[in-house]
């Protein structure tokens, strides 16, 4: 935090949009903070003899004791509350006029203008909130998707802390029982038949599930880029649409109508994914056409996975299959869905086998003759009925989290932070366990405690003041 930060300051922040609603909140927190609003509040007595987790209807009104808006406030006594301190939250009108000056009343009676996460981070340093609740906050907040949204809540809950709790207590029985070993030796000082290991693996094993976590979750957290392609008239701009639920992209059958990209966020099966309509692929004359089919190619070369269409009426053509096999000779190529569209009017197509169904022999060969297309997987869909869009959106997900998918309510890592410290301590760990071949106690124990100091670093009992400016920066202000 600002080095002129002092946790002693009472702290106002208008915590809701500043734009018109129908109601907004301005937060304060801080000893005396009910003292100061009683204030600017029409009825003094009343506000400060309220108990904790009550709430006073009045009026705030200025110095001069000119009404500015009938309010409800929320008073909540230390330590009964969200930051452990004193506070008070007002519940004004909406309008943008209205709100500044309920703020500006409480700068002038001596609030200090909150700064990013400041409230959060007071939680924190008074025991309201370990590291990975305090960061689940700002997480619930950015979550772009239910699924998003239900992995950060399960860490505000505390389900994160209690894990890591539950290593910390393996690794802290093992070091009583290595301390015993020390104070009552029988032999020489080695770890062989000293304790019982079977702790320490298990605390290894925890350690391995959460850091594999990682991979899926923050694929939750910052979403996954999926782009549509395929020749003119395949569909894309009839799928961007249908899977939007909305007409972003103009569809006709014209070839060559979309010429640049179009992106937007979207919800496959509870992953954000910014997902993108480019230009049909196809050689043309035309200068900006061209330049449409090459972005869509630069695009697909930058996906986390790429959603071939083809209109299962017409079937694959030779083209087809040469920006398939070209995708999957490139280095690190992104995983490819072979999506037949239109199938409402394609009776021959049988979705429920992904069996592929071209109208002529000739399509069916090509598909014969090149194994790399048996390789993919193959969903047909209609934009139009709605048709095979929830088995698009499962297969996404699937081959986008692969086997980092794990339960709704499975217990994952929140944050690069916290990977690098549950990895730390994993190696730790496991370094332990090597000493099982004749090391000393003292270095099963160093190994140990320092696993204990990279678990603290994620729950934040050890952490560098460096790291906190880091993570309660990155909050909106009034949180």
């Amino acid at each position: 935090m600002d080095g002129n930060y002092s946790p002693e300051e009472p702290i106002a922040a208008i915590a809701t949009a500043l734009s018109p609603s129908a109601i907004a909140v301005v937060r304060v927190s801080g000893g005396g903070s009910v003292e100061r609003v009683s204030r600017i509040f029409s009825n003094p007595k009343k506000l400060n003899s309220a108990a904790g987790n009550t709430i006073v209807h009045g009026w705030i009104q200025d110095l001069d004791e000119r009404k500015i808006d009938e309010v409800l406030v929320s008073v909540f006594r230390a330590p009964r509350s969200f930051t452990g301190e004193e506070m008070a939250e007002i519940g004004c009108h909406g309008g943008v006029s209205v709100v500044k000056s309920v703020f500006d009343l409480l700068l002038k009676i001596g609030f200090r203008r909150a700064e990013r996460g400041e409230f959060t981070f007071r939680a924190f340093l008074n025991g309201k909130a370990d590291l990975t609740r305090a960061e689940a906050v700002r997480e619930i907040i950015d979550s772009r998707t239910d699924g998003a949204r239900t992995r950060a809540a399960e860490r505000l809950s505390g389900g994160l802390f209690d894990e890591i709790d539950s290593v910390k207590k393996l690794i802290v029985d093992t070091l009583a029982e290595i301390e015993v070993e020390i104070e009552y030796p029988e032999d020489e000082e080695t770890i062989s038949d000293s304790f019982s290991p079977e702790k320490i693996r298990k605390a290894e094993k925890i350690l391995e599930n959460l850091a594999s976590t990682w991979k899926s979750e923050k694929i939750f957290q910052d979403g996954a880029k999926v782009v549509l392609c395929g020749m003119t008239n395949a569909g894309k701009s009839s799928l961007f649409n249908a899977l939007l639920k909305e007409d972003r992209a103009i569809v006709s059958e014209v070839e060559g109508t979309t010429r640049d990209f179009l992106e937007s966020w979207v919800d496959f099966d509870g992953i954000p994914v910014r997902l993108f309509d480019t230009a049909g692929l196809r050689d043309t004359d035309d200068r900006i056409e061209a330049r449409g089919v090459e972005i869509a190619q630069n695009l697909a070369g930058g996906a986390d996975l790429v959603l071939y269409l083809v209109d299962s009426v017409s079937g694959l053509c030779e083209d087809d299959i040469q920006f398939i096999n070209e995708s999957k000779l490139k280095n690190d190529p992104a995983p490819i869905v072979l999506v037949f569209t239109k199938i409402d009017a394609n009776p021959r197509w049988l979705s429920r086998q992904s069996r592929i169904e071209t109208t002529n022999i000739a399509d069916r060969q090509v598909v014969l003759n090149h194994r790399v297309i048996d390789d993919l997987p193959k969903i047909g869909v209609s934009s139009k009925t709605g048709e095979g869009i929830a088995l698009l959106s499962s297969a996404v997900r699937g081959l986008l989290l692969g086997s980092g998918d794990s339960a709704e309510n499975s217990v994952s890592l929140g944050s690069e932070r916290q990977k690098k410290a549950v990895q730390a301590a994993l190696e730790s760990v496991s370094h332990s366990l090597s000493a099982l071949n004749g090391f000393s106690l003292d270095a099963v124990v160093q190994d140990l405690e320092d696993a204990l100091e990279n678990l603290g670093e994620v729950t934040g009992e050890v952490t560098a003041d460096d790291v906190l400016e880091s993570i309660f920066s990155r909050f909106c202000v009034g949180k």
